[in-house]
């Protein structure tokens, strides 16, 4: 029996390096296939485009953003996701009031730098957030993600935050998932806390339990591949 393909999300200006070293270690589990958003700035949109050239059926698996976009191909297309994994995301949409006005600025802050010193000065600012502390110190891992970053444009990084700053609820989609689903968090992850990912977990039928990378910050799968990898053959199994 052939196995299904496993569709990898990335995240806010990602690609398959993110995916990159817990890859190798599932391809030999089943076929994958990270997926790029191109110009899109819109989930919805992005959610399209992974239908538009996915399988009949799928294993689901999205990582910050990616996880979001996850959501809305389950919205679109429930009975074409085997199982979904969500790592380092959220599920609310833009609080409205000053809470929204404050993630707002703190976008347009980085939106700006992108657009007066360019992307990787963006990336240098951002990656401070996106790693465990004990992690900065890494210079190679730190390089790899600055210059995944990097190799998008600062039009594409304007249109993926339109994406996130518009994005919708998706409290209503978790409740009426019915696949098993893998829910995993970074210990340190500054963006998308392991509390946030227990309130995901509490949404889901099944109550799944929260798998927290230790040691890992926001770029789990790039931190702590071989745990994260144990994860995913577990919810594979």
């Amino acid at each position: 029996m052939t196995k299904p393909t496993l569709i990898l999300v990335p995240g806010l200006m990602c690609d398959e390096t993110s995916w990159g070293p817990v890859a190798p270690a599932l391809s030999a589990h089943m076929p994958c296939r990270v997926v790029s958003h191109g110009h899109a700035d819109s989930l919805l949109a992005m959610a399209h485009q992974i239908l538009e050239t996915a399988p009949a059926q799928f294993c689901l698996a999205g990582h910050s953003m990616g996880g979001r976009v996850a959501l809305e191909v389950v919205r679109l297309a429930p009975e074409r996701v085997l199982r979904l994994g969500l790592l380092g995301t959220g599920y609310r949409a833009k609080e409205a009031g000053a809470a929204g006005e404050t993630e707002v600025q703190k976008r347009q802050v980085l939106l700006d730098i992108a657009k007066q010193q360019g992307v990787r000065a963006m990336a240098q600012t951002w990656v401070q957030n996106m790693v465990a502390p004990s992690r900065l110190n890494d210079a190679a891992l730190i390089e790899d993600i600055v210059h995944m970053f990097e190799r998008k444009s600062e039009d594409i990084f304007k249109r993926q935050i339109k994406a996130l700053l518009e994005r919708p609820e998706a409290s209503d989609v978790l409740a009426h998932v019915q696949v098993p689903t893998l829910v995993m968090a970074g210990e340190f992850d500054a963006w998308a806390s392991p509390q946030q990912h227990q309130e995901i977990a509490d949404l889901l039928p099944a109550r799944p339990h929260v798998d927290v990378v230790t040691g890992a910050g926001h770029m789990m799968m790039m931190e702590k591949p071989e745990a994260v990898t144990a994860s995913f053959l577990r919810w594979l199994a």
